[in-house]
């Protein structure tokens, strides 16, 4: 290719076809070498940018609303979470006041029955203490029949 005639290609607009754009086109061949020609058509009509760039910008702005709507939605799902984790947390701490509720009372019963309790553990000891005596008299007891069979058997 000869250096000085030929130029890179330019990018196209999507609606143009390439008939469109080269109107003629060429080759002339000297030395093995190809030479090309290219003459291009005018810039598309000003209705024509006009109405791409409405189309964009249409385009633009379905864009961002479908942005704007998914961030919305999110932060509608957060707040419904949060919603949700407050009801959950009310709840819980509606069950630790009742476990409280409850803990008090039967910390108030186990105070009521405490009295009971001790009575109860002074007799196992009277019961525990009376139970020795009872093994100790049974003790003597035998002693004292051997003594006795002893006694008579002379």
């Amino acid at each position: 290719m000869n250096a000085m005639n030929w130029y890179p290609p330019r990018p196209t607009p999507s609606h143009l076809t390439k008939e469109q754009l080269f109107s003629h086109t060429s080759a002339l061949g000297t030395n093995n070498a190809v030479v090309e020609t290219v003459e291009e058509t005018t810039e598309p009509a000003e209705v024509d940018i006009t109405g791409l760039c409405l189309d964009m910008f249409s385009k633009m702005a379905t864009y961002l609303m479908g942005e704007l709507t998914a961030t919305s939605e999110d932060y509608k799902l957060l707040e419904n979470m949060k919603k949700l984790t407050s009801m959950k947390y009310l709840e819980m701490k509606d069950t630790a006041v009742n476990i409280s509720r409850n803990l008090k009372d039967l910390n108030q019963k186990y105070a009521a029955l405490q009295p009971y309790l001790d009575q109860i553990t002074l007799i196992e000891e009277q019961v525990a203490a009376l139970e020795q005596a009872a093994y100790k008299l049974d003790a003597y007891s035998k002693k004292l029949e051997a003594k006795y069979k002893k006694l008579e058997k002379r």
